[in-house]
């Protein structure tokens, strides 16, 4: 059996920083994620007048309930949370603040995030393009209400409002039209109460009361997302792969891929505090209709395995991937096509046949999760490249150098 220790969850951590930064008193994360996106949320809180301290293995972050220190200019990155939830906090205090980001961040969109900050009053400007980076905010404090929001291409528009509830004057009640990527979003209303606030779920109506956050203590578990690859690796390999500190009450719903290689086949074990799974031996792995709307971080993972399965995956339900870092639907089947394998795609789904893939240099679009997901094919597939290997560093700067241990433990154990 091989362990692997996973670097701390990206979603988690991003929350977190925004938490401490609004809480009244100094929190200390620890285990935080170490990456590009979680260094420039870091960034950003500093930009903004917000004090962090970075020890190993541990941040330290003095909050200000009263919001930013001073007038301020961010650049974001590439970082969706970076770029979405700090304009939210800066709306909450005084002053004038400017946010950019990278040009694939700016083609990201924005619109119904700072429409609901306008509905409740915030002074906001977009620069260039309407709904996209980069925007002015002149910040007078947020009273509150009540909004409608369609959250159906990112639930991170969702979780920034509700972050903003409780450093509002009367709190907030939202309407969810519509939503994607739900578990995300009990993340958040997790680690909100986990910092003192009050938030309160009946059906497609959350309720946020005003009151602000208080510091703690908060562990930052594993990254679920990145830990699929790895499950994926056993999965594909008829190897055993067991990942500590994730387990029945892990927040991440990414969680939940396991149970998508257990209708494939693989044996799965998830305990207290840590997870198991174990490749069928012969290798052989069932085809399947998945709807991961709920999960699509892990489609592209899913994608790189599915050409070994014995009959076709579809994956279904998942259009919010097209607005990723790229058109995932679309690189994963560029990919995939390239490997020599056949597929389709539709508006919200992908379908991948049994195939056997062929060594050659994929495109990464820039995506960490390409690069990630198709290095698992890469086990069965030799000779698979990358353009640009290095973009990992945006979730874990190390991944090259954890899968080659995989890899040099699995051959020495023959």
């Amino acid at each position: 059996m091989t362990t692997v220790e996973i670097p701390g969850s990206k979603s988690v951590t991003a929350r977190a920083l925004f938490l401490a930064a609004a809480a009244d008193g100094t929190t200390t994360l620890v285990r935080p994620l170490l990456s590009d996106d979680t260094e420039g949320f870091a960034e950003g809180l500093r930009t903004l007048g917000y004090r962090l301290t970075e020890e190993p293995g541990r941040w330290r972050i003095e909050g200000r309930p009263q919001g930013p220190a001073h007038d301020a200019e961010v650049y974001c990155r590439d970082g969706a949370t970076t770029a979405r939830f700090l304009p939210v906090l800066a709306a909450a205090g005084r002053g004038a603040f400017r946010f950019d980001a990278s040009a694939q961040m700016r083609r990201r969109p924005l619109g119904p995030l700072t429409e609901a900050l306008r509905t409740l009053g915030v002074d906001l400007t977009h620069e260039d393009a309407e709904g996209h980076h980069p925007l002015r905010i002149a910040a007078a404090g947020v009273r509150g209400g009540e909004l409608t929001l369609d959250a159906s291409r990112s639930s991170q528009y969702l979780t920034a409002l509700l972050l903003l509830g409780p450093l509002t004057e009367r709190g907030l009640r939202i309407t969810v039209t519509d939503l994607v990527s739900a578990p995300y979003v009990e993340i958040t209303i997790a680690m909100m109460r986990a910092f003192g606030a009050t938030v309160t779920r009946t059906g497609r109506v959350f309720e946020v009361a005003p009151g602000g956050y208080r510091a703690t203590t908060y562990a930052v578990e594993p990254d679920a997302s990145t830990a699929s690859y790895f499950f994926a690796a056993a999965a594909l390999t008829g190897r055993r792969v067991t990942v500590p500190g994730l387990g029945r009450e892990a927040l991440q719903g990414d969680l939940r891929f396991v149970d998508v290689l257990s209708r494939m086949g693989a044996r799965v074990e998830v305990g207290a505090d840590r997870v198991t799974v174990e490749g069928p031996r012969d290798g052989g792995l069932a085809g399947l209709t998945v709807d991961m709307r709920d999960i699509s971080d892990t489609m592209p993972t899913l994608a790189a395995i599915a050409p070994y399965a014995g009959g076709p995956v579809r994956i279904e339900n998942v259009a919010n991937t097209r607005i990723k870092e790229c058109d995932r639907l679309e690189a994963c089947a560029g990919n995939l096509r390239r490997l020599g394998v056949d597929v389709a795609t539709g508006h919200d789904w992908i379908e991948i046949r049994p195939g056997t893939p062929r060594g050659t240099e994929l495109a990464s679009h820039g995506d960490h999760r390409m690069v990630m997901s198709f290095s698992v094919t890469g086990l069965r597939a030799p000779d698979i490249g990358f353009d640009d290997p290095g973009c990992v560093r945006k979730t874990f700067p190390g991944f090259h150098e954890a899968f080659a241990r995989l890899r040099d433990d699995w051959a020495a154990t023959g």
